[in-house]
């Protein structure tokens, strides 16, 4: 047990980093300051949930492992352990599209924090996983967290010129939220935008 927990608190530790990297780049390349976003999730919680999605041998295309649904975290980091096996899908454009995953590589999602806080210059992604017939899938999603007590809004630094898009809301409300109605798409994320 004590060598999984040592393994574990590597992985992760080593994600984080890379999470911490990529909202660097994301900051820079939105014309903002590089550690803006990289402040307001560095030290605080992030979480980790292994999937696991048996086969399912009759009716497979009627099967959902998880419905459609954004991450109400800022950033997901998801590993698929067989990456041959496709299932998780994202929305575009009302139509789904299944995301191949590469040999070592992360998925990276934008959560519903990254939307609000970027006024909508990144996208939370609708996704969803479904189920295939012959193969069993399993994947590690590690999500990066504001702090729960943060009022999370758009951020001046992605505003210039813009007007706001979303309205504030305290970032533990909206888990409790978020985490007590069902999976429905991006309609938690609907919720705060305001009239345009």
């Amino acid at each position: 047990m004590k060598f999984i927990r040592h393994s574990v608190d590597v992985y992760s530790s080593e994600a984080r980093q890379l999470a911490y990297r990529l909202l660097e780049f994301m900051a820079r390349g939105a014309g903002a300051e590089p550690a803006s976003l990289r402040a307001v999730f560095e030290g605080q919680t992030q979480g980790m949930r292994v999937n696991y999605y048996p086969p399912c041998r009759q009716q497979a295309d009627r099967v959902l492992g998880l419905t459609a649904h954004t991450d109400a975290c800022g950033l997901t980091l998801l590993r698929q352990k067989n990456y041959d096996v496709q299932g998780l899908q994202v929305k575009k454009d009302g139509k789904w599209f299944a995301v191949k995953a590469r040999e070592g590589a992360f998925i990276v999602n934008v959560g519903d924090v990254l939307e609000i806080m970027s006024n909508g210059k990144f996208k939370s992604v609708e996704h969803r996983a479904v189920i295939h017939p012959t193969k069993q899938r399993i994947s590690v999603a590690l999500f990066q967290h504001p702090c729960g007590d943060m009022v999370v809004g758009p951020l001046p630094e992605f505003m210039k010129g813009d007007k706001v898009r979303y309205r504030s809301t305290n970032y533990q409300d909206y888990l409790k939220q978020f985490y007590t109605a069902k999976l429905d798409g991006r309609m938690h994320l609907e919720r705060l935008k305001l009239e345009q």
